[in-house]
């Protein structure tokens, strides 16, 4: 008989080449040098972090969903920090970043998600950022870090074992920060904005481009998370909702054999049963 260790490894606590791994889809090269430049001045050397980018300069070869998961692929660091070729490490460094990372792993380890922008309800947002040409200052919210449910997409950091990935069925250049907390939310992860203070040159674009991929996110989880009966190999049969109500009144023997017979007298009109 073969060894099992001739055959299989075992499988030790997670291992990452780098600390950091720090991914940009590009379209102006410029930007992107001076963007790197900032970090490694930052602290961000190039023994504890690994650089990658795409090349969109020449055109389009990825929108921000395929390449956000060619990222989260590719990536070998611990973190990975998925960003816009125009912001810069201009005010806190590496030491502040991993300060921040420390004291939220002990608030909550089920954090996955964190940046420097999001929103935390229907009526308050957290901020922390630098933007525009001539600089502004944005600081909302008293409190950080703060659980928000959404991130803006020029800085965000991503906690690799958590597995993360954006929607497959989205495509586009926006609202992935959205789309990426959502999926850790489903997933039990949690998503934060943290006091990490950085430049960022644009102040966004809102075209219609941006309020397209809103109402494509919109259908998107109005799929997701409609109410439906699940019937497992088991033979086990459910109805799973966000509704608590739902769930009541269509988990009971009677409503379930309504649909039961619905669904058979539906094969049979169609003749495939």
């Amino acid at each position: 008989m073969i060894p099992i260790e001739n055959i299989a490894k075992k499988i030790q606590d997670a291992d990452h080449a780098y600390e950091y791994s720090i991914c940009t889809l590009v379209t102006r090269l410029d930007q992107y040098q001076t963007m790197l430049s900032s970090f490694i001045d930052a602290g961000f050397s190039q023994e504890k972090c690994e650089y990658l980018y795409i090349d969109n300069s020449k055109g389009n070869l990825y929108d921000a969903y395929a390449a956000f998961n060619i990222f989260l692929q590719r990536a070998q660091g611990k973190y990975i920090i998925i960003c816009h070729q125009d912001i810069e490490l201009l005010y806190d460094k590496i030491d502040v970043l991993e300060e921040r990372i420390c004291e939220l792993e002990k608030i909550d380890p089920k954090w996955a998600v964190i940046g420097n922008a999001g929103g935390i309800n229907l009526k308050y947002r957290s901020f922390l950022v630098t933007h525009g040409d001539p600089p502004i200052h944005i600081k909302r919210g008293k409190h950080l870090p703060q659980k928000v449910q959404t991130l803006d997409e020029n800085f965000i950091l991503i906690k690799r074992e958590a597995n993360l990935a954006v929607s497959s069925d989205l495509a586009g250049f926006h609202f992935y920060g959205s789309d990426i907390c959502l999926i850790a939310y489903i997933l039990g992860f949690n998503a934060y904005t943290i006091d990490f203070h950085l430049y960022h040159k644009s102040r966004g674009n809102i075209d219609e481009n941006f309020f397209n991929m809103k109402r494509a996110l919109q259908k998107k989880y109005q799929r997701a998370f409609k109410g439906f009966y699940l019937q497992t190999a088991t033979k086990q049969k459910f109805y799973i909702s966000g509704s608590k109500f739902y769930n009541l009144i269509f988990n009971t023997s009677l409503a379930i054999s309504i649909v039961r017979k619905y669904y058979k007298l539906r094969l049979l009109l169609k003749g495939s049963y």
